[in-house]
């Protein structure tokens, strides 16, 4: 379950599936636009909301438990 939803994030963020190799790499501007910024951006905010609620599962669970 844990594999299949870390490939659906990875699908998400449309990271899956390519290697490089060293003929794709292009000359870039000199100066970059921060398109992948704001999916970064993203992807580290829904990290940390989901470790958040993990780790808030866990405390729930451990005191009702108790």
């Amino acid at each position: 379950m844990r594999l299949l939803a870390f490939e659906l994030l990875l699908s998400l963020l449309d990271v899956r599936g390519h290697i490089p190799r060293f003929d794709d790499f292009r000359p870039v501007p000199a100066a970059p636009a921060p398109a992948g910024a704001g999916r970064a951006l993203a992807a580290a905010i829904a990290v940390f909301a989901v470790l958040s609620l993990a780790i808030w599962v866990a405390v729930w669970v451990a005191i009702h438990l108790i």
